[in-house]
């Protein structure tokens, strides 16, 4: 029987009591009034709930308008913009600087050589200690870490903050560093807009309540196609090059998003440059002015092909040398070592050897080195046969921007000589600088490379035929700088794989006249490039840095689509027992670093029942207090279901569609039920390479 037990007070006794609570009660209340009023006073109360009743009503009038998804890809456009602009601001005041400094000394060479050489080799060095102190990650181009990012693949710190700090800082000591090192903004800048955009998608899932894993990958496609967009002003060449170059597979579905985030950030870019007195309206950030009549001869036809197939042979042969030499410094202890722990001596000691080969008292005179980046590209884009002007006597030599080509001709020397002296000295310059452990790009000086055979092949041929083409009566020059812009295309395309350099040429130059011919430049470039079935320049980092990457079928060889995964399996590696014991799942765990393991109902049979992933198995071996270890592993840990569940019938073309569009990293192979083999992302690299070499 249970007791309840109840306090019983006398009736004086609980009167008294409950007078002494009303007491207490009246004083507390008296004390705490002035303290805790219900309607404190606040100042401007009638214009603060006007004003929160008007964000309010914006705030249900923009989510009617459109999702909240769509305001964040606005955001990135502009912020990504924004960030570009105030970088090249930024970095033209330190060229600037450096530009004046040297012009100060003139008369001195002494002091100008010293102007010349300690100028980048400060900024390389900063860039590179700076950035290596505050991020290890930060150095390099990072958009193959990106592309492995997109793939499903998690690099942690890539996408930090001190990452993005460190890598801007470290981006605008290189860009300030001018021709004298001859690295761009491309591939960093691609970088820096998606920790834009993880930033962005990490505070929609917050405001939203969505999962972030869902849809954080389509806001860095979308980050990517931005980073290409807001450099240039381009938006639609900006989303071709994510396409090609960020994966082997595109999803439908983020390609509204990504036009519509490059179009915020490609206009944003442009309208900054107004609003700076920069450009005069919103237009193409190189300018040209092509004749429009007679722009190129038909028979000029076979001259861009040939420019084409000039471009895949030179690509070859400066990606050849890009991989001897990042192997060349991997495989030599001493170098590697030093490059590792002394950063910014070695950035420095480069630098200092590239600065005293450009010096323009020395070598660098027939170069054009006193010209940026900027300039460099804008002179050779110049519509003008050099030849032609050169030729006159009469030519006065100014310091205008239309007689910036005249750096290409130095006292008289020839075109030729200097175009062709550029050409050899910076491919070498430019493998060199590409061991330089700091953030950099290398899409833009292989763009300016390309455009300097292009121009050699135009004034070339400017030279032969001085008198042009005539069609119908009508008289047509040669154009250089056509050849120039499809060189530019051509080259760069070769380089990377790509043909979205070829719209990327004309939408920077606003130059229509020109898309056919430097489209089949592009063309030729691509198939004389491809043919040896040889990785793309970004494709080559990756191997060199051994990131999770896997290549295309198509590349390595057509003939493995039809090969079946069953013919070249390995068996499964560790497999878990439904019925097996706590002290077995310990032992397996510390032997294992597998992040997971596949479930059999035997090891007999191998009938597969499902999936448990490591921090499952170590939850339960935690949360398991009494410690007994007899217990089976089916009675306390849930089973997870196969997300994909392949056959051995399956092509390795399957297998390797798969991997790419769902980014799994384990696919399970089963034959009537029972569990065959397991596919990760080694393993299908391997499969890859070596049927690559026996077929």
């Amino acid at each position: 029987m249970n007791h309840k037990f109840v306090n019983y007070m006398g009736l004086d006794e609980s009167k008294e009591q409950n007078v002494r609570q009303a007491c207490g009660q009246t004083e507390t209340v008296e004390e705490k009034l002035p303290m805790t009023s219900e309607c404190p006073w606040k100042p401007w109360q009638h214009s603060r709930s006007r004003i929160k009743g008007y964000v309010l009503r914006l705030r249900r009038a923009m989510l009617a308008l459109a999702g909240l998804e769509w305001y964040c890809y606005a955001a990135l456009g502009i912020l990504t913009a924004l960030m570009s602009f105030l970088m090249d601001l930024t970095v033209a005041k330190l060229l600037r600087a450096h530009q004046w400094l040297y012009s100060k000394l003139e008369g001195d060479v002494v002091l100008q050589f010293l102007c010349w050489t300690l100028y980048p080799v400060s900024l390389c060095a900063l860039s590179s200690g700076f950035s290596h102190s505050v991020c290890p990650y930060s150095a390099g181009s990072g958009l193959p870490e990106v592309r492995t990012i997109i793939s499903g693949v998690e690099l942690p710190n890539y996408l930090s903050l001190s990452n993005l700090f460190a890598k801007v800082v470290g981006l605008i000591c290189t860009l300030a560093s001018s021709s004298t090192v001859f690295l761009g903004k491309v591939g960093p800048f691609v970088h820096l807009s998606t920790m834009v955009g993880d930033y962005l998608n990490s505070l929609f899932c917050s405001m939203s309540g969505e999962k972030e894993r869902g849809t954080r990958g389509e806001m860095l496609v979308v980050a990517a196609a931005v980073g290409v967009a807001s450099c240039f002003g381009t938006p639609i060449s900006g989303v071709l090059f994510s396409i090609e170059v960020m994966g082997t597979h595109y999803a439908v579905r983020d390609y509204c998003p990504c036009f519509f985030a490059a179009a915020c950030g490609a206009l944003t870019f442009r309208l900054l440059a107004v609003f700076s007195r920069e450009q005069e309206t919103v237009q193409a950030l190189f300018k040209t002015s092509f004749s429009t009549e007679l722009p190129f001869h038909p028979a000029e036809i076979m001259a861009f092909v040939l420019l084409g197939l000039l471009c895949g042979a030179s690509s070859c042969f400066y990606l050849f040398c890009h991989r001897w030499i990042l192997r060349f410094v991997k495989r030599i202890k001493f170098l590697s070592r030093f490059i590792a722990t002394e950063k910014a001596l070695y950035s420095g000691s480069v630098v200092f050897l590239l600065a005293v080969i450009t010096f323009p008292y020395s070598a660098g005179r027939f170069m054009a080195s006193q010209l940026s980046m900027k300039q460099l590209l804008s002179t050779l884009l110049d519509n003008k046969q050099w030849i032609s002007i050169s030729q006159n006597s009469t030519v006065q030599h100014d310091n205008t921007d239309n007689s910036l080509w005249q750096a290409w001709s130095p006292s008289g020397t020839s075109v030729f000589l200097s175009l062709a002296f550029f050409l050899f000295m910076k491919l070498w310059l430019l493998v060199l600088a590409c061991t330089l452990p700091l953030p950099a790009g290398y899409f833009m000086p292989v763009f300016i490379y390309g455009a300097a055979i292009g121009r050699l092949l135009g004034e070339s041929l400017a030279y032969l035929f001085p008198n042009g083409n005539s069609s119908e009566g009508r008289l047509s020059l040669i154009n250089p700088g056509g050849y120039a812009l499809a060189g530019a295309a051509a080259f760069s395309g070769a380089v990377t794989h790509t043909l979205s350099p070829a719209l990327l040429a004309l939408e920077l130059t606003g130059q229509a006249t020109h898309a056919v011919p430097t489209l089949l430049a592009t063309l030729a470039a691509n198939a004389l490039a491809r043919s040896r079935n040889l990785p793309s320049f970004y494709d080559g980092i990756s191997i060199i840095k051994k990131l999770p990457y896997l290549p295309s079928i198509i590349r390595e060889c057509p003939k493995l689509a039809s090969i079946q995964i069953g013919q070249c399996l390995s068996p499964a590696g560790v497999v878990l027992e439904r019925d097996e014991t706590l002290s077995g799942v310990q032992r397996i765990l510390s032997s294992s670093t597998d992040t997971e393991f596949p479930v059999v109902a035997t090891h007999e049979c191998q009938r597969v029942l499902g999936i448990i992933s490591r921090a499952d198995l170590e939850t339960v071996l935690l949360q398991d207090k009494n410690k007994v270890w007899s217990k089976h592993l089916g009675d306390i840990c849930v089973i997870q279901p196969f997300r994909v569940q392949l056959s051995t019938d399956s092509t390795v073309k399957q297998v390797h569609c798969i991997m790419s569009v769902v980014g799994e990293q384990h696919l399970f192979v089963t034959q009537e039920g029972k569990l065959v083999g397991v596919i990760t992302w080694k393993e299908m690299k391997r499969i890859i390479e070596d049927l690559a070499k026996e077929v």
